[in-house]
């Protein structure tokens, strides 16, 4: 199905796992600490079981990061295609795997900050494989932009990574921490 035929579709939720326990993890898809939490979503849910655990992603869009929004709206606009969450891992992983061409120096110079916006959206296309025009148009993907900021606002999350065990924030947790220091604080331990 080309692009301009995709039918407007509902971004996916990015989850893993379908237990009880409901961990969310804010990220923001260009920050070198959220990209190593990342990571450690699916081990996590591997370790404790997917009965047991359900992890969501947020995304967290920060303004210092200057092509945050795209970027954020580029993976919900991804997991907006008949691929689902897995096209919305697959772009965020395409981000994360290629931080340095989505960030300027400083937050504010260096060569990338040549790039317009709809070169940021053909270049996480080319990266991921995903056909991302028509979708980051969708109002679909707006909306959903919207929710997680407001979202994240709502939960008073405001750096990222940031973490929520059951909806209450836990400041305990880090990006830099080992996946059995998350089981014990989630209360999951071995």
């Amino acid at each position: 199905m080309s692009a301009t035929a995709q039918a407007v579709r509902e971004p996916e939720p990015i989850e893993f796992g379908h237990g009880k326990i409901e961990f969310e993890a804010f990220l923001e898809p260009t920050c070198p600490y959220s990209k190593r939490a990342f990571a450690k979503l699916e081990p996590l849910v591997a370790a404790v079981g997917d009965d047991q655990l359900t992890v969501k992603v947020r995304l967290l869009s920060q303004p210092w990061h200057l092509f945050s929004g795209v970027v954020t709206r580029c993976i919900l606009a991804a997991s907006a295609t008949a691929a689902g969450k897995r096209a919305g891992i697959a772009a965020m992983s395409a981000v994360y795997d290629h931080r340095e061409e989505f960030v300027c120096e400083d937050h504010c110079m260096g060569p990338n900050m040549e790039m317009s916006p709809a070169q940021v959206v053909a270049r996480i296309a080319e990266l991921s494989g995903i056909d991302l025009a028509e979708p980051f148009k969708f109002k679909t993907v707006d909306r959903a932009l919207r929710w997680h900021a407001k979202y994240c606002r709502q939960n008073g999350v405001h750096t990222s990574p940031s973490f929520a065990v059951n909806g209450l924030t836990n400041d305990a947790m880090s990006s830099g921490q080992t996946i059995e220091e998350w089981r014990e604080l989630i209360g999951l331990g071995t």
